[in-house]
């Protein structure tokens, strides 16, 4: 079973030359906060390209996921088109993201906290101050304004617990 504390670095490396947009994305944010932590001269003059290799894998994979959003390692994007990630959200290692997901601010107070290798299927939507648990399964179009315990599915509007 993958980790859901670990991160696998490995889920995010991309084949030279492939063309994997979600995967570019993710290494130009990852590139982007080591600069930023890292500091100095050197990373002044490196972030502006980052930020520009940000944007283009930005538009060209159709996602919003910050520069400064809280993402464990190991997360996979294999369809990364309309996903919007609020940059206080945070997700935790090992996730699998599908297309047209929405994790941000909701009816309940706060963002989403969401632990480590958590699937969430295209279209879900993820919103307000929730906790989702490690190895939980969220449907396809499911919206999620509740609690979900770990090594749960989840699926409908509103997202209800199953199995």
């Amino acid at each position: 079973m993958i980790s859901a504390t670990e991160a696998d670095w490995k889920r995010e490396l991309s084949l030279r030359g492939s063309y994997e947009p979600g995967k570019k994305l993710l290494a130009a944010i990852r590139r982007y906060q080591l600069q930023a932590k890292n500091g100095g001269l050197l990373s002044g003059v490196i972030k502006p390209f980052t930020v520009l290799q940000y944007r283009f894998w930005s538009a060209i994979s159709g996602a919003d996921i910050p520069l400064n959003s809280k993402i464990g390692g190991g997360l996979l994007i294999p369809h990364p088109n309309g996903i919007v990630i609020h940059p206080e959200a945070q997700i935790g290692p090992n996730c699998l993201i599908f297309q047209q997901v929405t994790i941000g601010a909701g009816p309940k107070p706060g963002l989403p906290f969401i632990e480590g290798h958590v699937d969430i299927g295209a279209g879900a939507k993820i919103l307000g101050g929730i906790h989702i648990g490690a190895h939980a399964r969220i449907g396809a179009n499911a919206v999620v304004i509740t609690d979900i315990p770990g090594n749960a599915t989840a699926v409908g509007i509103p997202a209800v617990v199953k199995g």
